[in-house]
């Protein structure tokens, strides 16, 4: 253990295809770690991640080193690989949305229920509460550690487009919208009748540059940090989901460290989640009038419209998240469908 991991995680470590950032000790590493986000190098993800290690480091007296590696360093097939990765235990600590874990835990897409949470905040509540004890139960059964406050914050959701505004349903006709993998983002997308189309998110650019697709939806600091607001020309601001980036360690790796360095990096993890929410509220609230003097469009939507879409939606996810997980969310957010 003290002589590091095995050579087909150090090498996934050590590969430079993207932006990473080398937190180095000032004494030969014990623990040689890689940590992965999709994330541009210039947010407060990779920023917060970056800095945690480098507390990490100094705190353990250099017994741990970390590489972070910004956009899954190119991994080409983005997040659903790096998920893989980390469950084999090729990389050791991950960030992702819950829609995505919610391809190998199905309980973990709760955090993506269409119009759950009103703010970030309200979202962060529930998934610091027994709602995310219990997704980081289920995940541990399939190899991954949640840690006890896990959700960097990426915010609400807002439909950004090429083509019109959406201001009611009937405007997603024919609307041909980039959405991460997961499915409860292609059932939400699908009942309120557009084309949902998955990509990485380090290739949204160029879905809407090719015309894969002509709209996007995400918290308005990814159209700054992937420059999205270069091509989309409207932002209806529908708040329809909250996404945060879970962070997460490979449950063996996890369980074979020392008692002392888990104590710090799990000290560490909840002070940068904590950190990085805040600046990223800052950011998500100050891109409007930014955007508006780029030549943006904004508009405001009533969500009772776009709510009166999903009963077959909230009725297939509570049978397949099961009753103690709607029970918990509904706990913290009121009664859905």
């Amino acid at each position: 253990m003290r002589r590091g991991w095995t050579r087909r995680s150090v090498l996934a470590s050590a590969a430079a295809l993207g932006p990473a950032i080398l937190v180095r000790p000032t004494r030969a590493a014990e623990y040689r770690l890689s940590q992965y986000h999709n994330q541009a190098a210039s947010g407060t993800l990779h920023k917060n991640l970056t800095a945690m290690w480098a507390a990490i480091s100094a705190e353990t007296n250099g017994r741990v080193e970390a590489t972070v590696y910004a956009e899954n360093n190119k991994l080409p097939g983005g997040d659903p690989d790096a998920l893989k990765m980390l469950i084999a235990g090729d990389i050791q600590f991950f960030t992702l949305m819950g829609g995505i874990i919610g391809t190998v835990v199905p309980v973990a897409e709760a955090q993506q229920l269409p119009f759950a949470f009103k703010s970030a905040a309200e979202a962060h509540k529930a998934i610091d509460g027994p709602l995310g004890q219990y997704i980081g139960e289920e995940m541990a059964a399939k190899g991954m550690h949640l840690f006890p406050v896990a959700g960097f914050d990426n915010g609400m959701r807002q439909v950004a487009s090429i083509p019109h505004p959406v201001a009611q349903p009937s405007d997603f006709a024919g609307m041909k919208i980039r959405v991460p993998p997961g499915q409860m983002m292609l059932d939400t997308f699908g009942a309120f009748g557009a084309q949902p189309v998955t990509t990485s998110a380090n290739k949204i650019y160029d879905a809407l540059k090719t015309g894969l697709v002509n709209a996007q939806e995400n918290p308005l600091a990814i159209l700054e940090g992937f420059k999205l607001y270069e091509l989309v020309k409207y932002v209806s601001l529908t708040n329809h989901m909250w996404s945060g980036f879970n962070e997460m360690a490979h449950l063996a790796t996890w369980k074979a460290l020392p008692d002392d360095i888990k104590v710090v990096i799990e000290r560490n993890v909840t002070r940068y989640v904590r950190q990085q929410r805040q600046e990223q509220a800052a950011v998500n609230t100050s891109l409007r009038d930014d955007f508006v003097r780029r030549g943006l469009v904004f508009n405001e939507i009533d969500q009772a419209a776009f709510r009166a879409k999903l009963p077959g939606v909230y009725a297939k996810w509570k049978e397949k998240l099961g009753t103690k997980c709607w029970s918990l969310v509904e706990a913290e957010v009121g009664k859905l469908g």
